[in-house]
């Protein structure tokens, strides 16, 4: 899982002469790109990461190892041959990142795309004659418990199994809708018709998946999935970004893009427009329409490049690009009309991205904040920052006079270190945040120094265990304070370091405009103000709900670096502490009691009894009665948000009025709002609030409620 980073403001101003690195040392004169990546990184992984492992063979192996995964998922393209006739090469990484020639990434390379052109001759093969359900065996999907098959006949049976599987699903789908339907055509179909109708429907997918492979996966790519084998080896979050990425991790920091604002998806391997933002580009052209069909993109006047079969994230690439350039559409319209479409990109602002709040009706008037990322305009001195826009949302928040303020981080991977310790300024007087350390240096505590307080009423925090790096830091700080309750999962994600973006170009001339890209390298390691790392353990919340998302956390990635402490720094505990104790056995009681909850910890023993099955049957009615059992265990999970009562959760007026007569704007915000009347979390985050509410009181004021 790619989490979202944590970049210093004063660490984004970017320059070679940072890190002092020794002459780039090379076998060949002039290197190639690829070589010049090479010992750009091994040599920035080496002088600048925070806890570097040692570059050598036992490193290599293991980067060896994860390429090989990552080009060949499910152990259906390499034979167990072609390992072993690699394996001289699986110390080679280290030499290649000191200048040696690429001799590990291109001989695999050769393999891999070899064996994908031979796959994609298998698969037709075997989708071309019916499948026998009736038949005794099964397939076991998990690659981490299958070997590469030994030969071609072995890789042919691996393929069988997998696409019987596909196919049996799709059958039996299928079966369901004829057994529904009331159209002739479609419940007056055999067995033997809709078997026939399921291979098609596999092979379609193949067909789009090789197609893929075959022409949108260049050589290009696979060396960025081995140069971010090296990387995410040396720890997880260091990451090698090629130029297209680059640019998109900086939009998504950022909050906006250059574009046309038009919303894209794939279906049946044609990229469809599903809609378009007003006043962007494209809405005020007025040419592009919903449904329209995107057949091909060119840059201005460049040869335009056909996208059909493209995965919608390649066709974004191209259609994105710097404020102010043109691009042309080869747009199909519903009608069958086929048209060129040129439009000027524009800045685009992706409000889903930014903070956004509600009042929460009830036994108590409370307010609700919900930030998806920590997100800051590092390019822009004018753009969006998430403390100030979180600190709008206090504001019109107690203009309503709300009671008590619940900030939602569940699912908040992170973002900028400033911008959290910032936030977390509204919320207490004055004291350390967050302690940093860079490699073999001391710590240095980040500290806010703004003695006014904007909100100094009940605070709860909601967490999962996505919830990562500056998600960490608040809720830490506000746990460390005792300023807030913390509610949500076990223990949050557990990634505590801090990253910085290297544009690569700037170590290194760059020739005939071909960019080198970037690395986000781990350079620090942040600390709660009590001394101990949220690396790894996180932050265990106050209130531990049940919770459906298990083993995603950093402490299941094995290259991730280790915990360890810090001296405490010394900061003042707020002057109301909460009690998070009896808030605890309160919320305790309550779920004991909730039949949502009851029935939710039963669901989740059952979902993850059916994440340990091993293997699956290929006989269909062995197929139906796992399907059956596991239908009705997804059926009741559903159920859950049935016996959650339906919170009365609205948008403040001035809000509204922003939205004016938008119809897309208000459609959304309605969806919004519709996601949280019914969820189970929110709803005990909000009976916590009202038992903080009261705790918060004076004991007069206490006893008479």
């Amino acid at each position: 899982m790619r989490l979202k980073v944590i970049i210093p403001v004063v660490l984004i101003s970017l320059s070679a002469g940072v890190l002092a690195f020794t002459k780039l040392n090379h076998y060949d004169d002039p290197p190639g790109r690829y070589e010049v990546i090479m010992s750009l990184v091994g040599q920035m992984l080496k002088e600048g990461h925070y806890q570097p492992k040692p570059i050598d063979d036992a490193f290599s192996k293991e980067v060896f190892n994860k390429y090989l995964r990552s080009l060949d998922v499910e152990k259906k393209f390499f034979l167990a041959s072609d390992i072993k006739s690699l394996q001289p090469l699986s110390t080679h990484v280290d030499d290649e990142l000191k200048g040696a020639p690429l001799d590990c990434f291109r001989n695999i390379n050769t393999i891999i795309k070899q064996r994908i052109n031979e796959a994609a001759g298998i698969y037709p093969q075997i989708l071309a004659q019916p499948f026998d359900f009736s038949k005794e065996e099964s397939v076991v999907l998990d690659a981490d418990k299958i070997d590469y098959p030994v030969d071609s006949v072995a890789r042919y049976e691996a393929w069988r199994k997998l696409l019987k599987y596909r196919t049996l699903e799709k059958f039996t789908d299928l079966q369901e809708s004829r057994d529904k339907s009331k159209v002739d055509s479609i419940k007056n179909k055999t067995d033997q018709q809709l078997e026939a109708d399921a291979r098609g429907k596999v092979k379609s997918l193949y067909d789009r998946f090789f197609e893929r492979l075959k022409n949108h996966q260049d050589d290009n790519d696979r060396f960025s999935l081995y140069v971010n084998a090296i990387t995410t080896t040396m720890d997880p979050h260091t990451d090698y970004f090629p130029p297209d990425e680059k640019r998109q991790f900086e939009e998504q920091m950022a909050g906006k893009f250059f574009g046309i604002g038009a919303g894209l998806k794939e279906e049946d391997g044609k990229i469809k427009v599903i809609s378009i933002i007003t006043g962007s580009p494209s809405w005020k052209d007025g040419r592009l329409k919903i449904n329209d069909v995107i057949q091909k993109v060119a840059q201005g006047d460049k040869e335009a490049v056909d996208i059909t079969g493209y995965p919608v994230e390649d066709a974004v690439k191209l259609i994105r690009g710097n404020k102010g350039t043109t691009v042309k559409l080869t747009v199909k319209s519903v009608d069958g009309t086929v048209k060129d479409i040129a439009i000027i990109r524009d800045e685009i602002v992706q409000e889903e991205t930014f903070a956004k709040s509600a009042v929460i009706n009830g036994t108590h008037k409370i307010g609700y904040i919900y930030l998806p990322e920590f997100y800051s305009d590092f390019n822009d001195r004018n753009g969006a920052r998430c403390a100030d826009d979180v600190a709008k949302e206090v504001a019109k928040l107690k203009a309503e006079k709300v009671e008590g303020i619940i900030l939602d981080l569940r699912f908040n991977g992170g973002g900028s270190l400033p911008e959290v310790v910032q936030m977390a300024g509204l919320f207490i007087p004055e004291g350390p945040i967050v302690q940093v350390r860079s490699r073999g240096g001391q710590a240095v505590v980040l500290r806010d120094r703004d003695k006014n307080v904007q909100y100094d009423g009940p605070l709860a925090i909601m967490v999962n265990e996505y919830s990562a790096s500056a998600s960490e830091i608040l809720a830490a700080a506000m746990q460390d304070y005792k300023r807030a309750v913390i509610i949500g999962s076990k223990q949050t994600f557990g990634k505590g370091t801090v990253q910085r973006l290297y544009t690569l170009d700037d170590f290194y001339p760059v020739k005939d405009g071909q960019s080198l890209g970037a690395l986000k390298l781990t350079q620090q390691k942040f600390y709660r103000a009590n001394g101990g790392s949220t690396q790894l353990k996180g932050v265990a919340s106050d209130i531990v709900l049940p919770d459906p998302y298990y083993e995603v956390s950093e402490r299941k990635d094995s290259d991730a670096l280790a915990w360890d402490e810090i001296p405490k720094s010394d900061y003042t505990i707020w002057h109301n502490p909460v009690n998070a104790e009896s808030l605890k056995r309160s919320s305790d009681k309550r779920m004991e009691t909730s039949p949502a909850f009851k029935l939710m910890n039963e669901n989740l023993a059952t979902l993850r009894k059916m994440e340990k099955q091993d293997s699956y049957s290929l006989n269909i009615d062995t197929y139906k009665n796992e399907q059956k059992v596991n239908t009705a265990a997804l059926k009741r999970y559903d159920a859950v948000n049935d016996k959650v009562k339906e919170l009365n959760i609205t948008s403040m007026k001035v809000d509204l009025d922003k939205l004016g007569n938008d119809s897309s704007k208000v459609a959304r915000n309605k969806d919004w709002l519709k996601a949280r009347t019914k969820d189970i979390y929110l709803d005990e985050a909000v009976n916590v609030m009202n038992d903080l509410i009261v705790q918060s009181l004076p004991k007069m004021q206490r006893k008479a409620q």
